[in-house]
């Protein structure tokens, strides 16, 4: 519901301008302001999710998703429907980190990559589904809905997974007696809006004032937090963000390599779709369409991903991600020469992209305790919003910018090069890593060997 909410109203977008009359800045809201406070909501609700437990929330979380859907699906003005997109936002904050943190504190490590698979392989279906869905819901045009029935959509889904959640997922035991630290969770939350704010729509206004101010003001708003948090943990409190956590090497190591993958899959995601409608006159339909051999690879190979891991180790993420530079490398090549090319490569990159970004989030939760299942898995999914707003933000200008003097194809070149560069570095970083942990096993293999 999350990941297909996220993706499905960019391909709404043109109705909503017509139907509700729309203006830019109100659009923009509507797409990004779902993103701005799942963001900013992530980890606190995570440490919901450590306090209350994971089922509670989760089923809260879906209940007020599938509220607000209804309220997006029956608004009568811009402003009514950007107030639901911050409610879904929100509630998905409540919703998703509940999800990677109940797989953590259930699964054994040995089990939980393929959990995480499963994972991976349906926010994959989610996505494309967001893009294939809406443009078949808008063009069925159901019960005369239009664009109402994106929204609308989620509520027999929701009056299904609130039930079916409360009754089948496992009650994990969690720190419920610690409180709520709330000046630590506004201080992340005005942290993380500050940042996120300009950067979805700071190219769309041409980047005023306001948007650097904001940006700047974000740094002593994190200092004072960061200095909240250590203050609150040296004093035995429970602070919203557990420091503890980011001592877990395998843990930051895991957060920065999804920190590059996100920057260049939500720019890719982007940027494509530009090229699709605008460079090659799709329809939004028909570019939904072709993102869906994407997604299907990405389906399988996320699910394949987790049981070539346990054979092979990490060489497999190193693999996929050669994968996806070939898929870069035939876009950069074929992207002038006709669909069938294009489509060829995303392939290549959605088969690529399948062994990556599941493995990453497998380990970087590997060592994380249970009872910070939650927190961990909050601030995982922060980062990843961070990344997909800077990485559409300055890759998206990169776009814009070449398409103003040598139009879209080479407008796609460009940002794909970025993107190809970005791939590098997780490729670099997860090589680093499985050095690392290689170093670290033999001397206990070593002395378990001289053990009597």
């Amino acid at each position: 519901m999350a990941q297909f909410d996220f993706f499905v109203v960019n391909v709404a977008a043109p109705s909503l301008e017509h139907d509700l009359r729309a203006g830019p800045a109100a659009l923009e809201l509507i797409v990004a302001g779902y993103a701005f406070t799942y963001a900013a909501g992530m980890i606190t609700g995570g440490r919901l999710g450590d306090r209350y437990g994971y089922r509670r929330v989760f089923v809260w979380g879906v209940a007020a998703f599938t509220v607000a859907s209804v309220l997006g699906g029956i608004a009568q003005s811009p402003a009514q429907l950007v107030a639901a997109r911050l409610l879904q936002g929100l509630a998905g904050a409540a919703m998703v980190p509940q999800v990677l943190a109940t797989i953590s504190a259930v699964y054994p490590p040995g089990e939980r990559a393929r959990a995480i698979g499963w994972y991976g392989a349906t926010g994959g279906l989610g996505s494309i589904a967001g893009q294939v869905l809406g443009g078949l819901l808008l063009t069925a045009d159901v019960l005369g809905l239009g664009w109402r029935a994106v929204f609308l959509i989620n509520l027999p889904v929701g009056l299904v997974v609130v039930p079916l959640a409360w009754r089948l997922l496992p009650e994990v035991e969690t720190a419920r007696r610690a409180k709520l630290d709330v000046p630590g969770a506004a201080g992340l939350a005005a942290g993380v809006g500050l940042l996120l704010v300009p950067l979805g729509l700071g190219h769309s206004l041409g980047w005023p004032v306001w948007t650097w101010a904001c940006m700047g003001a974000s740094v002593p708003v994190f200092v004072l937090t960061w200095s909240w948090l250590r203050a609150l943990g040296a004093r035995g409190g429970q602070p919203v963000l557990d420091l503890a956590l980011l001592r877990v090497h395998s843990y930051l190591a895991g957060v920065g390599s999804i920190v590059a993958f996100m920057a260049y899959f939500a720019s890719f995601m982007f940027t494509l779709t530009l090229l699709l409608q605008i460079g090659l006159g799709l329809t939004a339909f028909q570019a939904g369409m072709v993102f869906a051999p994407m997604g299907a690879m990405f389906t399988i190979t996320s699910l394949l991903g987790a049981r070539l891991v346990r054979r092979h180790g990490l060489i497999v993420v190193i693999m996929g991600g050669v994968v996806v530079v070939f898929g870069l490398g035939l876009l950069l090549a074929g992207v002038g020469l006709g669909l069938p090319y294009v489509l060829v490569a995303l392939m290549l990159v959605g088969a690529g992209n399948g062994l990556v970004l599941p493995q990453l989030i497998g380990a970087a939760l590997v060592e994380v305790e249970p009872h910070q299942a939650g927190i961990g898995s909050g601030v995982l999914s922060t980062a990843q919003q961070f990344a997909g707003a800077g990485g559409v933000a300055v890759i998206g200008a990169v776009f814009f910018a070449v398409a103003r003097g040598g139009g879209e194809m080479a407008a796609m070149r460009w940002s794909a090069a970025v993107d190809l560069v970005l791939v590098l570095v997780v490729i670099v970083s997860v090589a680093y890593n499985r050095r690392r942990a290689i170093r670290r096993a033999w001397p206990e293999r070593s002395r378990t060997a001289a053990t009597p």
